[in-house]
């Protein structure tokens, strides 16, 4: 798989699995343009990780459910790369909390759909314009998305229920321009949201009840990411793939 010459530009890329992916796609030969929000030394880091490795990236900070660092964050890749964006993935997201129905107000819905949904709509608008046919834009829901997630996970649930929808949308409309769209669901990765928001013993009951018997790991994620964003994915569209270990089965 050979990313030569293409654009990614990769929302939420500077740590976990978005570091990874950011990682994948320029060892594939990809220019990576790599957001964060307020992990700077995890962006850093993860650019600096590609540039000692020969890659080419930029970082760029930003917050994607603000229209105008959604619209910098597109102006500083085609200043850095030219006038196309081969790739998107939309990996910026989060839980935030672990809220009960009556613990919920209408404001912490709100931001939970703007963090998980409409970033992926700003970005996915605002990059469109520069990608041509034969691009690939790769989406993160979650496998709560399918089961409803664990105690307190419900309105990111249905933000990344939301995900799946919009997903399979996007890749009727888009199929027409040469454009795929797809979206992840993982299961039990070991990052730092694991890491805050999922007690350890919950970890390894989870983690116990997966066929293999372990959690997934980033880099695990981000090769099926690489995959997707390659010439050998172009008959693959409006999918939700799970990588889950084989814990839920669609």
């Amino acid at each position: 798989m050979n990313l030569a010459g293409k654009v990614a530009v990769v929302t939420g890329g500077g740590r976990d699995i978005g570091k990874m992916i950011s990682i994948k796609l320029a060892s594939m030969g990809a220019k990576v343009v790599i957001n964060y929000f307020d992990a700077q030394e995890d962006g850093d880091k993860t650019l600096a990780e590609i540039t000692e490795a020969g890659g080419e990236a930029i970082l760029v900070q930003g917050d994607m459910t603000d229209q105008a660092d959604v619209d910098n964050l597109v102006k500083k890749a085609i200043a850095a790369f030219g006038s196309e964006i081969n790739i998107l993935v939309n990996v910026a997201g989060g839980l935030v909390a672990r809220k009960t129905l009556a613990e919920m107000d209408e404001d912490f819905i709100n931001f939970l759909f703007k963090l998980n949904f409409n970033t992926v709509f700003l970005v996915s608008k605002a990059v469109l314009p520069y990608m041509p046919a034969g691009s690939s834009i790769i989406n993160f829901a979650s496998q709560a998305a399918r089961d409803g997630g664990g105690p307190g996970a419900s309105a990111y649930s249905a933000a990344k229920g939301a995900v799946l929808t919009f997903t399979r949308s996007m890749a009727k409309e888009l199929g027409p321009k040469n454009i795929r769209v797809n979206a992840l669901c993982p299961g039990m990765i070991a990052t730092t949201f694991h890491d805050t928001f999922t007690k350890s013993e919950v970890r390894t009951i989870v983690a116990n009840g997966t066929p293999l018997r372990r959690e997934g790991q980033a880099k695990e994620v981000a090769d099926l990411v690489g995959y997707l964003a390659s010439d050998e994915s172009s008959f693959i569209t409006g999918n939700n793939i799970d990588i889950n270990g084989g814990l839920a089965f669609s």
